[in-house]
């Protein structure tokens, strides 16, 4: 069960033990909050890609008894996706030689196609990757 820090009008923060079975409740979580919001048309391309972000930084992060911080946000009226983790070593890229047979390494490309923008910035105790998505589908 994700662990609210913040929760202002329109910025959603919570963070959960890296473990994948709390993969499910940050995507329940991102939809709530979206549709919250007035912003149901981006729910499942956001729901998406912050399964595939919390389920990287699950894998990928080697800090023990770590948690991820998942930030939901309004910017200029775009939805931002934040993804937090504490290790700073492995950063998130998009492989070029994905085998058809080798199971993973598409996430980012899915994260790719379905934001706008996205990236990854260090922190100073970690990193975070985040992906924009334009507010072309606020219902509100």
């Amino acid at each position: 069960m994700p662990t609210a820090l913040f929760a202002e009008p329109y910025r959603d923060t919570f963070r959960i033990p890296r473990r994948k079975k709390h993969v499910p409740a940050v995507r329940a979580r991102v939809r709530e909050t979206l549709e919250k919001w007035g912003y149901e048309q981006l729910a499942p391309d956001v729901e998406l890609v912050a399964s595939e972000l919390v389920t990287n930084a699950v894998r990928h992060c080697r800090v023990s008894f770590a948690e991820v911080e998942v930030t939901v946000l309004l910017d200029w009226g775009d939805v931002v996706l934040e993804v937090s983790d504490p290790d700073r070593v492995r950063v998130p890229r998009i492989r070029e030689d994905c085998p058809g047979e080798q199971e993973g390494g598409l996430g980012l490309l899915l994260v790719a196609g379905l934001a706008d923008s996205w990236g990854c910035r260090e922190l100073a105790y970690g990193k975070c990757v985040w992906a924009r998505f334009g507010a072309v589908g606020r219902t509100g």
